[in-house]
């Protein structure tokens, strides 16, 4: 016995020399497997848009050609595909059975004139409303597919400048929280009500508005997406990939670089979010990248109809400005629950976790100035100004929340958490979290936090300001 104890202890000491190992993730959940697309469009037939009339000089418009070859393809199954070039075009409708092919060596420039989007009944930041259909549409459809090496170009920068315009006018009249919803600009890419659609291989860049969005839909795959929507300027709200109200959701190996939210979960605003009440649930998020942007992986602020069951692993940020973000407001409502986030690495991202109930007052409160009539305004302007009663229902609440295995380097703040005295950051655990920069930060309003492994080396030598807060135990 006494000899085996001395081959032992060396060997034991070593062990605990080399320090904690990373947290075991728990197995995966059941739902895990039921993520994504369960089927592909047939491809036997193969139809060119040249066929149909397209013409690959970036001039000429070629909605209608690209269009015809789409609705040939649907009669029969099939691809839609291009020689290589530049095709210029509005708005186009995927069906079912179809998959768009966009080889490498073609880029699909998206017209710059608004009239080539004609609008469509959608749903726009948590609101439904009637706004200009996306580049690529894909709605009401199942079955359907786009792939391939090429690009889709928004070319959004007039889209860009109009919002901007206008946002100087709006600002001073006290109307900052409509004004992204009067600055009509085109997504790139929109899945609405529609279900197994796989998006795969595909770079999209410049976009006028958001670049994917999953609005409405479940057994989505998007998988190997490039986003690039910070070429020749910076564009307001160019999200990346943003999953709406939607189920069995797969993003992976993805790499984005855009002007806001790169990865982001919505599931409606205000008392029109909560009157529609959907929520986004059974999300996976894998082995993804983003460089610029608002928030590697971000809950809101849309929360409304709920956010919950969502895994998001595998990460990485390289000077994003924010790193694992949930925010709301205290008139959405809504509940964040069942958020697992883990094996993340970030380097120079602002504030690699951050979380608050509410979120940028002077866009998230609608208030009316003086001199309108309310009985005149547009639609949308009276979904946003509808008071949500009782008070209570537009209370949000974050809750059960895991964040494991995240290093850091290079933050301003390593955590900003802020909850309501109405409502606490409920049961939240951080384990094996490594975080270098100028300051620890601060947890306000929490309880019931399990905090283990967290390693924060702040410049100013402080420790974690935790206030307000009951139940914590590090």
């Amino acid at each position: 016995m006494n000899l085996i104890l001395s081959l032992l202890l060396p060997l034991l000491a070593w062990l605990n020399y080399l320090g904690t190992p990373p947290t075991a993730a728990p197995a995966d959940p059941t739902w895990v497997k039921e993520v994504g697309a369960k089927s592909m469009p047939a491809t036997k037939n193969t139809f060119l848009v040249a066929k149909y009339g397209a013409v690959a000089d970036g001039k000429t418009l070629n909605t209608q050609a690209i269009q015809k070859a789409i609705d040939a393809a649907a009669k029969k199954g099939g691809v839609v595909t291009f020689a290589p070039g530049q095709y210029l075009t509005g708005s186009i409708f995927l069906k079912k059975g179809v998959t768009l092919n966009i080889p490498q060596g073609v880029t699909l420039l998206g017209s710059q004139e608004l009239k080539d989007y004609p609008e469509i009944p959608s749903r726009i930041a948590g609101v439904e409303m009637v706004w200009p259909a996306a580049l690529i549409n894909i709605l009401d459809q199942e079955n359907v597919a786009i792939t391939g090496q090429g690009t889709v170009d928004g070319q959004g920068k007039p889209f860009w400048e109009k919002y901007w315009a206008m946002r100087k006018e709006y600002d001073a009249k006290g109307l900052r929280w409509i004004v992204d919803y009067d600055a009509k600009r085109p997504r790139t890419l929109l899945v609405s009500n529609s279900s197994n659609v796989t998006l795969k291989g595909i770079t999209l860049q410049r976009a006028g508005f958001w670049t994917v969005h999953i609005l409405y839909s479940k057994h989505v795959t998007a998988d190997g997406l490039v986003v690039r929507n910070n070429i020749g300027g910076h564009g307001p709200s160019t999200d990346g990939i943003d999953i709406d109200s939607s189920s069995y959701v797969l993003v992976q190996n993805c790499d984005i670089d855009c002007n806001d939210d790169n990865f982001c979960l919505k599931a409606g605003r205000d008392w029109d979010g909560l009157r529609v009440n959907r929520p986004t649930e059974y999300i996976l998020i894998q082995n993804c990248v983003a460089g610029a942007g608002d928030g590697l992986f971000t809950c809101g602020s849309e929360t409304s109809g709920g956010i919950r069951h969502v895994i998001a692993r595998g990460l990485k940020a390289k000077g994003t400005k924010y790193g694992i973000r949930l925010k709301s407001a205290t008139n959405r409502g809504g509940v964040v629950e069942d958020i697992v986030v883990e094996d993340i690495q970030m380097d120079g991202v602002r504030v690699p976790i951050i979380m608050t109930m509410n979120w940028n007052p002077a866009y998230s409160y609608s208030t009316l100035p003086a001199g309108y009539t309310e009985a005149t305004l547009p639609e949308h302007w009276k979904k946003m100004l509808a008071k949500v009663e009782p008070v209570e229902r537009g209370t949000p609440h974050f809750r059960n929340v895991r964040i494991s295995n995240l290093r850091a380097t290079g933050a301003g703040e390593a955590i900003s958490a802020e909850g309501l005295a109405v409502s606490l950051l409920e049961n939240f655990t951080l384990e094996n979290i490594s975080i270098t920069g100028k300051k620890a930060g601060k947890i306000d309003f929490a309880q019931g936090w399990s905090v283990k492994g967290l390693d924060i080396k702040a410049e100013n030598q402080e420790p974690v300001a935790v206030q307000n807060s009951a139940g914590m135990k590090f």
